[in-house]
């Protein structure tokens, strides 16, 4: 039941634009891996877990990467913003899980980050400020339960690897909804070429957002279609998701540029129908592994000057449109991987993922399939 779906929305026919990279995930970002810790217990009502994003994998000496942000809707938590906003970078993992989990995925990431750079935290002063960011799952999990421990996340954080992600049901996804289909992990990247050099923009994320007659497929509103089984809307519940948009990049872009492209995080999920509900936080970070400069802690002798290259704002709309296309794949293909949930409040209903055969007729009916062959 809880195994990874294989299809993804490119196998059912779906004509998503753009070049997606090797293995179409995040991960095709040169260094970049993700791990995951999924957490099911039919017994206790528990569908959960943890995601981990290393942006540089597991590297020796604790280098930053440059990072910008942006809130769509702030209804929801971020951890390290306030860094990102001010010095423009972060050090160390991304994880991602269920609202209440938060502090201890934090917790755990701190001492993962403590025990992997020793030398880093123990022989100088520094400080950790790992990102850790939330969406919440109480519709088909025990979110008040704190069942995520610090074991869960540092597995998920030690289990990172490069190569293909899995999606749908996984990790800090495992229990999201999305336009009240079962939602979660989704990712997808793109190639974009400018003067003869090849760079990736890739995206992950934890989708869990939008209301069903808002959802729109490659401009089919599908939503107003598919009706059925729309647990929110037949409740009188309003939007109660968010979403968390990670998106990365080997091109050299300065924070300030990471900022606009994580913007365009926002036009992604646009275009899949959300007007962005109250109760929804939309949450974006953008990070580059280009320019790898080390910081020395305090107590350390102290470069005096840095050199980096970085794009011309005159080509940054390559890297614009590569996001908010692949940023719109990563939603779609973490509803395709999803699988149907038990809900727990209120008990008794089924949180549907969406039916490939009923979602392909949909969207032949408007001629947004392509044809096998």
């Amino acid at each position: 039941m809880y195994e990874n779906a294989k299809l993804r929305a490119r196998d059912l026919g779906l004509p998503f634009t753009g070049q997606p990279g090797s293995d179409n995930t995040i991960t095709d970002v040169p260094g970049v891996e993700v791990g995951f810790c999924t957490l099911h217990d039919d017994d206790k009502g528990v569908h959960t877990g943890v995601t981990a994003i290393l942006p540089r994998g597991r590297e020796d000496r604790l280098h930053p990467v440059s990072a910008g942000r942006f809130d769509l809707n702030g209804n929801g938590e971020v951890t390290g913003s306030h860094l990102i906003q001010e010095l423009g970078y972060f050090f160390g993992p991304i994880c991602l899980t269920n609202t209440h989990s938060l502090g201890i995925v934090h917790h755990a990431a701190t001492a993962w980050m403590i025990d992997h750079y020793q030398a880093y935290f123990q022989r100088h002063h520094a400080w950790a400020l790992p990102v850790v960011a939330e969406t919440y799952d109480g519709l088909v999990s025990d979110i008040c339960g704190l069942h995520v421990r610090k074991e869960h996340a540092l597995e998920a954080i030690e289990s990172a690897r490069p190569g293909p992600v899995a999606e749908g049901n996984v990790g800090g996804g495992t229990g999201m909804q999305t336009y009240e289909f079962k939602g979660g992990t989704g990712t997808a990247s793109r190639i974009v070429g400018l003067d003869g050099q090849k760079y990736t923009v890739g995206a992950l994320v934890q989708s869990n957002f939008g209301t069903r007659h808002e959802l729109n497929i490659l401009g089919v509103p599908v939503g107003r279609h598919l009706k059925d089984n729309a647990i929110l809307t037949e409740l009188g519940l309003m939007e109660q998701g968010s979403i968390v948009v990670i998106i990365a990049t080997d091109a050299p872009l300065l924070p300030v540029q990471l900022q606009r492209l994580a913007k365009r995080g926002a036009l992604g999920i646009g275009r899949t129908g959300t007007s962005g509900g109250h109760y929804s936080g939309d949450v974006m970070l953008a990070f580059s592994v280009a320019n790898e400069t080390y910081l020395p802690a305090i107590g350390e002798q102290q470069p005096v000057v840095f050199t980096m290259d970085w794009i011309n704002d005159a080509h940054c709309d390559y890297f614009y449109e590569a996001a908010v296309e692949a940023v719109e794949e990563a939603v779609i293909n973490a509803m395709v991987a999803a699988e149907s949930l038990p809900t727990i409040k209120p008990p008794g209903h089924v949180l549907e993922a969406i039916d490939h055969e009923t979602l392909k007729d949909v969207m032949a009916r408007f001629n947004r399939l392509d044809q096998p062959g």
